[in-house]
Order: C-alpha cells, then structure tokens, then sequence
C-alpha cells in the first residue's frame, strides 16, 4: 500500500496538437478509493495509462509512496490494473490467468502461487471456475477473474478501467458493491476512472472531476454534490441533471430580484443572497436540482409559472419536463400527475439555489452546507 501523487501531470498527442491531460495535481492518500469522472474524451483513461506506466508523461512527475516512477517501466511498477474489457487469454484456465503475473513478475513457487490464487478466488467467490476457459464464463465471472488477477499481486496500487461497463444494470450494482468491500477488506489505494457519475458518487472516498484534461474538482461526493465549483460541475454531477436559467440580478430595496431576459422567470430573494453575490447588477446563472423543486401553494414568492412537456414515472417519483428553460426538469413524488400542456406552479427554497458567474461560470461567494441544505 501505498500514496499517489500526481504533480503538473501533462500529456500530448500528435506533437502538442492534442492536450489530454494538461497539469493535473492529484494527492491520494494511502488506502483511499479515488473515483475519476467526466465526459468522453476528458482524459480519465489516458491519467491512469500514465499511472500504469503504459503512457509515458509529457511533462509532470508521479510519485508511488516516495518513489518518483515517472520513468520506471509498467512491469516495475508495483501496480495492477483491471481492464474494460477483461484482457483474459482465452487459451489460458481462469487459474492460469489468475496467476500469469505472479508466475512472470516473481519467484514464487508452484505450489505458493496456487495457493494465492485460490486464495484470491474464494473471495471472488469462483473457487469452482478455476479449470474452465473464459469462453465457458459469464460476463460477471469474466470481470471476477480480472478482478482476482488484480488481487493475487498484492499490489501497492489499483487501477481500474471502467471494469464494470459491459455489465447489465444489475451486475454492475452488485459487481460495484463487491469491489468496494474487497477493497476496504485489503485497504489497497485504489483509482477508479467511470464515465458514470452515479457510479463515481457511490464508491469513491473522493471524486475527480476532469474536463478537456483539467481537474474542476476534487473532493467527497456529497462536497461535490452540494457545493460544486463550477456550472460544469453542477451540470455533471447529480441525475437528472442540474437546471440553469440564465439571469441578470438587480436590487430592489434590500432584496435582489433575478430575471431571465424574455421576462417569463422572476423571483426576489434576500438581502442576505444579495449580500453573498459580489457585483449585484449583474449577469448570472443560477441552477437549481430537480430534487429541489416542488409544487407551489397558492400565493407565495420564488414561483415559477410553467407548461408541462413530458411526465416521466419512474416509480417512487415523476421527472416532469417543464418549458421554464432547456432541459428543465423538477423531479416531484409520484402522486404528482399532471398532463402533458397542464400549466404548474413550482416553488424552490432561497437555500437550494446555485449562483454561477454569466462568462467564467464560476460559483459565485463561498458555499457552506447550511442545515442539511446547499447554499451559496
């Protein structure tokens, strides 16, 4: 076991043209389940090459514990890493896929590298699978060998791949909660890169969220969650996705009042919002969650007058699609039933709202968690 560390990280392709990971600091600590997330392309997969040693750096350093590997070989590094697409030989026994790398990378016996394998695979639970080939497995018995592969090397580091993403919904929930107690059962410092959020928030100590190769932003999930950087990182995280209305703020008296620019969206908030809001007059994004908006009582302030698009059950709630702005959903409980061209009101508490810069898309003040609440 042992700490990463990741400093000024960089990587080009095509002679610069292409920057996939442009300065990334990352400081993961010892035993920690780091999730790495963002949209395609973003450079998650080509940071945990470098970190294998399958990439080499353009720039940067990559520490393992207090040894700089950033130009040590991928079979000198003490890491091991699951694929996406499980990298088994297929003329190989899971047996002898389990063990292929301690028979290549140490000198332990015959009879000692059976018994770690055996080891590694009563705990993914397919002791009896040991003498099939890959082709008699299932998808979930393939990733459990990749996965006891991983854990036979006792490594210092694991990296995992989007290991889960050829799975049916179901596997990958069952095959994410058993990763998370192997883990926390070996206390192995893990990186694990996902292009689903959902699945970064669930398993990771901290999420990293990554965009066009640039860290936005580090830390636990609900921190994430509640108190996100940037518009970006609003938007990306949470499901369904946060709602923006573009806005200029101006006061009124002691309170500011936020209007969209074709006057359809208004509400005036207090002198205490207004007080956390740098340059009053001026342009704004502000976001509010679906999870946040609810049906308006009548009378009231902050109510938003709206058509209904779409009404999407989903059992224990409704996800209805408003005209308010693009994509603009309040997810409500599921006695919640208007038609499709109903006209609603929907309300939203002060706390609840997100205040994000026009142009940089910056949040705007400081954010604190206040009584259970997001706030900006």
């Amino acid at each position: 076991m042992a700490k990463l560390r990741l400093e000024s990280l960089r990587k080009e392709f095509d002679r610069g043209k292409i920057v996939a990971v442009d300065g990334l600091d990352l400081d993961i600590e010892d035993g920690e389940f780091v999730t790495l997330v963002g949209p395609s392309g973003c450079g998650k997969t080509t940071t945990l090459r470098m970190i294998a040693g399958l990439e080499n750096a353009t720039d940067g350093r990559i520490y393992i514990g207090d040894e700089d590997v950033t130009n040590v070989h991928a079979k000198n590094r003490d890491v091991a890493m699951v694929f996406q697409n499980y990298a088994l030989y297929p003329h190989k026994t899971v047996e002898e896929n389990m063990g292929f790398g301690l028979r290549m990378s140490t000198d332990l016996s015959k009879q000692e590298r059976h018994e770690r394998v055996y080891e590694a695979a009563e705990m993914m639970g397919i002791e009896d699978l040991l003498s099939d080939k890959p082709d008699e497995l299932s998808g979930g018995q393939k990733q459990r060998v990749a996965l006891g592969r991983a854990i036979v090397r006792e490594p210092d580091i694991f990296l995992f791949d989007e290991p889960l993403s050829n799975l049916d919904a179901k596997l990958r929930t069952t095959m994410r909660t058993e990763i998370q107690r192997i883990q926390q059962e070996l206390g192995i410092t893990s990186v694990y890169v996902t292009h689903d959020q959902e699945e970064a928030m669930t398993m990771g100590d901290r999420i990293v969220i990554l965009r066009d190769g640039e860290l936005q932003q580090m830390g636990a999930p609900t921190a994430v969650y509640d108190r996100p950087t940037n518009r970006f990182v609003g938007g990306f995280i949470g499901s369904p996705s946060m709602n923006f209305i573009d806005v200029r703020a101006t006061r009124e008296g002691e309170d500011v009042v936020l209007t969209d620019d074709d006057g359809s969206f208004s509400c005036r908030l207090s002198a205490a919002f207004a007080d956390r809001i740098e340059d009053v007059d001026g342009k704004f994004t502000i976001g509010i969650r679906p999870e946040d908006i609810f049906p308006a009582s009548e009378g009231g302030t902050n109510v938003l007058t709206t058509t209904v698009e779409v009404v999407e059950p989903i059992g224990s709630d409704n996800y209805l699609y408003l005209d308010a702005s693009e994509d603009f959903i309040a997810r409500v409980d599921s006695d919640v039933e208007p038609a499709p061209g109903d006209t609603i009101r929907v309300t939203f508490a002060e706390d609840d709202i997100h205040v994000f810069d026009g142009e940089s898309g910056r949040v705007v003040g400081e954010t604190e968690k206040v009584a259970g609440r997001a706030s900006v």
